[in-house]
């Protein structure tokens, strides 16, 4: 089971934002009074005439002081095959946007589907952090992972490495795992249960 879509998305997200919604620097004022706010804001980001992925929110507001972006009821799709279909869909209550580190935070409701690898994410907060290209889902926040196959289990300590390429939970892991058994061609269920030890998996 893999996640690296997310991981790259992330990356795709945090470049096309930032440089999409620059209007300058407004001088003087109050940090938390927005420079700049645009409502039903929708972004398509296009590579040799065909959408990637697009961005969209109710509303953003951008404080030049703080270089901060606030988005509110933000949701993509990332696409694939020329732009005709979704690979990646996702959904988050708020997203904060770091505009000079790349870094973003989702909250309040997070839900992602990536279609191509069948797996659904679920939490309540999730922060990727551009420099360490790591995606950390909080010390005590419950992550859920879902697939198709029955794989249903959640944890908590989420974190992701888009370098190393796995993805692991502190503590209190706990559900089922399917995972196909490729030597003889059959599936097999494990039943997770931890409390403290890594749970470490590879992309």
């Amino acid at each position: 089971m893999t996640i690296i879509f997310l991981l790259i998305f992330f990356g795709v997200f945090c470049s096309g934002i930032s440089c999409s919604f620059d209007y300058g620097s407004s001088g003087d004022g109050d940090e938390d009074q927005a420079d700049v706010v645009m409502r039903e804001v929708e972004y398509v980001r296009v590579r040799d005439g065909d959408p990637v992925v697009r961005f969209q929110a109710e509303q953003a507001e951008r404080y030049e002081k703080r270089q901060t972006m606030e988005l509110k009821n933000f949701s993509f799709e990332q696409f694939e095959k020329s732009g005709e279909e979704i690979n990646a869909q996702g959904r988050a209550g708020t997203a904060s946007v770091e505009l000079e580190s790349g870094n973003i935070n989702l909250n309040n409701g997070v839900h992602i589907e990536i279609d191509s690898e069948d797996i659904i994410i679920e939490t309540r907060n999730l922060s990727w952090f551009d420099k360490e290209k790591e995606l950390l889902g909080g010390e005590n926040a419950e992550v859920k992972i879902l697939r198709n196959d029955g794989t249903n289990f959640s944890g908590k300590g989420f974190s992701a490495n888009a370098r190393s390429r796995t993805w692991e939970f502190s503590s209190g892991v706990e559900g089922s795992y399917t995972h196909e058994d490729e030597e003889e061609d059959a599936e097999i269920e494990e039943e997770i249960e931890g409390e403290d030890t890594d749970t470490e998996i590879s992309l």
